[in-house]
């Protein structure tokens, strides 16, 4: 048996792992999250695996060829306020960037509320507070030209302020630094000298870009959440090496692969949302042996709703990021997500008397009022137990009993606070999030010049697949995919088991049409040894480099940028109208047709270099086809469920979904049972299993 790849994905109630060996064959175990030391939960998960295939621990970890990880323990401190105490180094006179922030404060478009009503949100409380910023004199211009020295007794002393004040961690971060970061590396070098044990984060290696409280941002987040993973995955690689894992441990990240470990230590930045990001990525392998080259990604967990898109078979990206209201600059495949899981809890307004939904999560403790564990508003899990598309019985495949009685209670006092009945109640918090849920696939698609009926939805996670049918049907995409049936509430996990070694560089260098063509072919070779530098220090041999360049355009004198892809790798002398062209294409498929200006001058902001190496695959392998006759051992029984386009109770069909073999086909209304989530195929959807051993639902025309 052997070699295995492996992906483990930490979520705030279960850590999941997936095993792949070169056969194709999946092993997929949950184990509980341990909050208060993640490398427990995620050791117990592997250990789960090892029992599920017979192995010894020590065995199974020998056995690994690659150990991907992707974690929340930086968002979670984050979101829970719990990073590191730490100072920032700025240049003298800009030292309350961080604090004046950009007019919106980091309120988003999704948060309605709060952009309706903008009084109503506040500033986020400082991650770095007045008394641990620290302004030196030195001054670089907008060419890159030191115009003030950087002065290094002023440096000296700022630092012994700031360490005898106890700060654990130290950001760096001067003007114009992207374009001469010696200042930069200067003070690095000092901190190292006089506090060696302090994490410093440097906004020339995390954010060279233009755009001084962006890049402020990524510094001071960076240096957070510095501490923290630095001593939890090192604490994670020896635990692993001790038990018999001999390879480098991969970090899932946020730019669609994985880092080694040793960089994910410096840069813990860009672990964040590499869990969902793991589910793109593991949606892009899969997507590319089906042949499906457009994709929406959607991952429904316990607590929100993340979407991804894939287009012409490669992920989409963002490059300003937002978390705890702070905006800052990094590149990372574009996630969007609301507060609508499983767990997102219902009410009535008292004033509207009007049904809301979200995006307040009852968490895993005390979780869903069926849990029974103190729960007191209803869920869309708690709605959905009422309507019967879950069994109470075989939740989680058992490991949980749910209680019916106290979740039809909790939905009864929100339908009397509506005057609407049980039923109209429970269904009507399903449509609620099912709806918010299509309109934030909207804003990921048609605002951005896709149109959602050319895409094949792909719903994984523990409550995707029993809501897929009803945001699927409302966007018109193609089909429904819930990926290799049991384990799409593992995906995430899958997709880091699948995800290639990634670096990303960037280098701004604004400069207005006609390009000089030299200065960005020097400016691209820098990168591309950066890029080899650091692939040689990960033991990639050159026959396996892939890279991949682009560059960020704009028509000059605005501020939004696009991305237009550069396969050749550098510019030639008449290469100006090519480049024109697809910058023009792509700016008119964002914001539409006949909107560019052709007569306007081009800028080039920035340049990136994606270098990347890929990881031995999983070959998931085509099944025989049987009949489309389901046989009578998959069948469970009958199970009085709510419908509501029909308005009444209908006893439905339940499916053993581990029982269903490629070829069977289902035409509902039916319900399908996996071990970790269900499938809930609504009157005038078929359902069939595919060669991959996929769910593919499918419209009735």
């Amino acid at each position: 048996m052997g070699p295995y790849l492996v992906g483990v994905d930490i979520g705030g109630t279960f850590t999941d792992c997936v095993v792949l060996d070169r056969r194709g064959r999946i092993t997929a175990t949950k184990s509980p999250s341990t909050p208060g030391n993640f490398a427990e939960g995620m050791l117990a998960a592997l250990g789960v695996a090892a029992g599920r295939l017979g192995l010894e621990f020590g065995e199974f970890c020998a056995r690994i060829s690659v150990l991907t990880h992707g974690t929340t323990v930086g968002t979670n401190a984050l979101i829970q306020r719990k990073g590191a105490k730490i100072g920032l180094i700025t240049t003298l006179g800009h030292e309350d960037v961080i604090h004046i922030m950009r007019g919106s404060r980091g309120v988003t478009s999704r948060e309605l509320r709060k952009v309706v009503h903008f009084p109503e949100s506040q500033k986020p409380v400082p991650i770095v507070p007045k008394r641990l910023i620290e302004g030196i004199s030195e001054r670089i211009d907008c060419f890159g030209a030191v115009v003030v020295p950087l002065n290094e007794e002023q440096a000296e002393a700022a630092i012994r302020r700031l360490v005898a004040q106890g700060v654990e961690a130290i950001g760096v971060c001067f003007l114009w630094s992207f374009l001469h970061p010696g200042h930069e590396m200067r003070v690095k070098a000092m901190i190292r000298r006089i506090a060696p044990g302090v994490f410093v984060s440097c906004s020339a290696d995390i954010a060279p870009k233009w755009g001084e409280y962006e890049r402020t941002t990524a510094t001071a987040l960076n240096a957070y959440i510095g501490p923290l993973m630095a001593r939890y995955l090192k604490n994670l690689a020896q635990r692993l090496k001790g038990a018999g894992y001999r390879q480098p441990l991969q970090i899932a990240q946020c730019g669609g692969g994985s880092i080694s470990v040793d960089k994910a230590m410096g840069s813990p930045l860009l672990t964040l949302d590499s869990g969902p990001v793991s589910g793109v990525t593991g949606s892009v392998y899969l997507g590319a042996l089906m042949g499906i080259d457009n994709i929406i990604t959607t991952d429904m967990g316990g607590t929100s709703f993340d979407v991804g898109i894939v287009h012409g078979g490669r992920p989409q990206y963002s490059f300003v990021s937002n978390v705890a209201q702070y905006e800052y600059f990094l590149p990372k495949v574009d996630i969007q997500a609301i507060g609508s899981g499983g767990g997102s809890m219902a009410r009535v307004d008292p004033t509207t008397r009007t049904l809301q939904v979200g995006p307040e999560s009852a968490g895993a403790d005390p979780g869903p009022v069926c849990y029974g564990k103190g729960g007191e508003h209803p869920t869309i899990t708690d709605a959905d137990v009422v309507l019967g598309y879950l069994n109470p019985a075989n939740f989680l495949g058992g490991r949980i009993k749910l209680d019916r009685a106290k979740a039809v209670a909790a939905v009864q006092k929100v339908a009397d606070g509506l005057g609407l009945s049980l039923h109209q109640t429970a269904s009507g918090i399903a449509r609620v999030a099912e709806f918010k849920m299509a309109d934030i696939i909207r804003k990921m698609t048609v605002e951005k010049g896709f149109d959602p009926r050319e895409f094949t939805l792909f719903a994984f996670g523990g409550a995707g697949p029993a809501h897929a049918g009803v945001f699927g049907a409302e966007l018109g995409v193609k089909k429904i995919i819930i990926p290799q049936k049991e384990i799409a509430s593992t995906w995430c996990a899958f997709g880091a088991a699948s995800a290639d070694m990634l670096h990303v560089y960037e280098q701004t260098d604004i400069q207005a049409s006609p390009f000089d063509v030299a200065r960005v072919n020097r400016a691209l070779e820098r990168l591309e040894r950066g890029a080899h530098a650091q692939l040689e220090r990960d033991g990639i041999a050159r026959t396996r480099r892939r890279l991949a360049f682009s560059l960020d355009m704009r028509h000059r004198g605005q501020i939004n940028e696009v991305e237009v892809l550069l396969p050749e790798g550098r510019l030639k002398k008449d290469f100006g109208a090519k480049l024109a062209a697809r910058f023009y294409a792509r700016y008119e498929q964002l914001y539409g047709k006949g909107s560019s200006y052709g007569g306007a001058r081009l800028e080039l902001v920035t340049l990136r270099l994606r270098a990347s190496a890929p990881t031995p695959r999983p070959q998931l392998r085509r099944a025989k086809l049987h009949g489309a006759r389901v046989a009578p051992a998959a069948l469970r029984g009958k199970r009085d469920i709510y419908w509501p386009d029909d308005k009444r109770v209908s006893p439905t069909p339940i499916y053993d979904g581990a029982r269903l073999k490629a070829g069977n086909r289902i035409a509902g209304p039916a319900v399908v049972e996996t071990t970790d989530t269900t499938i809930v195929v609504y009157p005038g959807r078929k359902l069939r299993v595919d060669a991959f051993g996929n769910f593919e639902m499918e419209f009735s025309k």
